[in-house]
């Protein structure tokens, strides 16, 4: 189970993901900590490196830790009862582990490839989907900063429209309706040390390192 999560995210991740939840393997595998792409200052001043330390070493790798406690209990549980019973771990842990390795990926430094939208398919669907650039972050940033208690917000590709959509998950669920293409992480432990209880302000300044060319990639993967 989410032996996606072990290798880079592809843009398959909805339907891989899907099938990982609805038949979890019954041999156990351990998941590791992925390694940033960048150092743990390399998003100053827009993420700070006590929030980049805290979240990768502690936050994500609690999320590996409690995948890995829970896959071993459900290969070694004696009854689909129990199996069933660990479902909400597998869940949480599992999409935590998922969500974090793709929103590293998802960021790079201002100094390299952070914040930059090039002209290409990316900008061309953000522009076709959301009337402009500026208007696709702001109706990004209001919808992901409404969302109560924590979870994610994403621009996920609808394989069925065809179109790109703003979409949010609570808690630490994957996205799975959609094809993740940029997804921002609005739990606290990603924000509150520098931006306290204020949303909007690390939604703003989360743009000047989001990785586009990431995430255009991702674009092109599933068209």
């Amino acid at each position: 189970m989410f032996s996606l999560a072990r290798t880079a995210l592809r843009p398959s991740l909805a339907k891989r993901a899907a099938r990982a939840f609805a038949a979890p393997s019954t041999t156990a595998l351990l998941h590791t900590l992925p390694d940033l792409p960048y150092a743990y200052n390399a998003l100053e001043p827009f993420i700070s490196e006590e929030i980049m330390t805290l979240h990768h070493k502690k936050h994500h790798q609690t999320y590996v830790n409690g995948l890995n406690a829970a896959e071993e209990s459900y290969a070694n549980s004696p009854s689909v009862k129990e199996q069933i019973a660990l479902q909400a771990a597998l869940k949480f842990n599992g999409g935590g582990h998922i969500n974090h390795s793709l929103f590293w990926k998802n960021l790079a430094p201002a100094s390299g490839d952070g914040g930059k939208l090039t002209d290409g398919p990316l900008k061309v669907a953000i522009e076709r989907d959301f009337g402009s650039v500026d208007e696709f972050k702001k109706v990004f940033n209001a919808k992901t900063a409404a969302v109560q208690g924590s979870g994610w917000g994403w621009l996920g590709y609808n394989s069925a429209t065809k179109n790109l959509e703003i979409v949010t998950t609570p808690n630490q669920d994957p996205l799975l309706s959609h094809t993740p293409i940029i997804g921002v992480d609005i739990w606290e432990h990603a924000f509150y040390l520098q931006y306290k209880n204020v949303k909007p302000d690390y939604l703003n300044a989360i743009w000047n390192v989001i990785n586009f060319k990431e995430a255009e990639k991702r674009l092109v993967d599933v068209q």
